[in-house]
């Protein structure tokens, strides 16, 4: 797998991502000719993580371990002894899981661009992995391309991918692991047809009848209507409806229950009446997606209710909160260097990380 392509191997090989004092650095000891054996330890202070990141760095390392001589890569990778927790793996506080050894003169300017890496995609499929742990098999889908900058994307939708998403929703997010972006039929076609959603949905059916059709049924906040309306227009080939009811608003189906604040948005209650209407109506194929406020807590409520979700969609809440990381120099010339409270420590699950040219 390439995460890296030739432009940013040169950006990061100059130096251009990485801290100041890390770039000095590694001059320094260039110049110096200091080029003792050091062995950097890498850590996280959480328990019950799904490590993520650790191929990505291992190739950061094999493209970006050495220095410049005369205006030409010298790579020094093959100098480095790397130790590393496999990805996917569980970890906890303090457990190491990563041994970097080797010259720090040949990869101190690569330490926050590792940190870096370790922190987001760990954070991200961690988020994921405690969704899918609680969804009883059903498939949630990573929404979360609008609410971050959207050259994150590919990376995110790798750690979602191995956090256990089932589906993502752009090109980038699914390019690291050759996946397909899946996705529904937004409010904006629906506005753009004058808020007839059966007219946006025929839209669709007719321009990408080889896309599963999943019709957004929120737009007049009545979804049973809604619902029925598409299904009986569509028949076979609507595939699913999506709820995404705003949190400060009751569906029409429920303003009789205006005393209840659990009524607001998306819903037990709504999706369990426009289950019933489809039921009745004879629409059982059609598959019932949710969004708009979804996390842990509420997927694992929705499913303490046994509501008849299909699918979870999840956006904001992924990216929302970090998991950083931190490096140490933990010995040097094979003895003891470490800041106080700092030390060396082994970790059985770590393996030696092949070397690439």
């Amino acid at each position: 797998m390439q995460f890296f392509n030739n432009h940013i191997i040169d950006k990061i090989r100059k130096g251009y991502y990485s801290a100041a004092y890390f770039d000095r650095t590694q001059q320094i000891l260039l110049r110096e000719n200091n080029i003792q054996t050091v062995t950097m330890q890498i850590f996280q202070k959480k328990d019950t993580v799904l490590l993520c990141g650790i191929d990505e760095v291992i190739e950061l390392l094999q493209i970006g371990t050495g220095y410049f001589s005369q205006g030409t890569w010298v790579n020094k990778y093959s100098k480095l002894t790397v130790e590393a927790v496999p990805e996917g793996s569980m970890i906890n506080a303090t457990e190491p899981i990563m041994h970097i050894a080797g010259p720090y003169a040949y990869f101190a300017h690569l330490e926050s661009l590792y940190l870096g890496i370790l922190a987001r995609r760990t954070s991200v499929a961690t988020k994921v992995k405690d969704v899918v742990a609680v969804a009883n098999n059903k498939p949630i889908l990573f929404f979360a391309d609008r609410f971050d900058y959207f050259l994150t994307q590919e990376g995110d939708g790798y750690a979602a991918n191995k956090g256990g998403a089932a589906g993502v929703a752009t090109p980038a997010q699914a390019f690291l692991w050759n996946g397909k972006p899946i996705g529904t039929i937004p409010h904006a076609l629906i506005a753009a047809y004058h808020g007839e959603t059966v007219q946006a949905a025929q839209a669709f059916s007719k321009h990408f009848p080889e896309v599963p059709l999943v019709a957004l049924v929120d737009f007049t906040n009545d979804c049973i209507a809604t619902a029925l309306a598409v299904a009986q227009a569509l028949g076979s080939k609507l595939w699913g409806i999506r709820l995404d009811t705003s949190e400060s608003m009751i569906d029409a189906s429920l303003k009789k229950y205006t005393h209840e604040k659990q009524l607001y948005g998306v819903n037990p209650t709504l999706v369990k009446k426009v289950r019933e209407a489809l039921d009745k109506a004879n629409f059982q194929h059609v598959k019932i997606i949710v969004s708009g406020g979804f996390n842990t807590e509420k997927v694992a409520f929705f499913e303490k209710e046994q509501t008849p979700v299909d699918m979870y969609g999840i956006g904001s809440w992924f990216l929302q909160g970090t998991n950083p990381f931190t490096a140490d120099i933990v010995t040097i010339g094979g003895n003891h260097q470490a800041k106080e409270g700092r030390s060396y420590k082994q970790n059985p699950l770590m393996r030696q990380a092949k070397y690439e040219k």
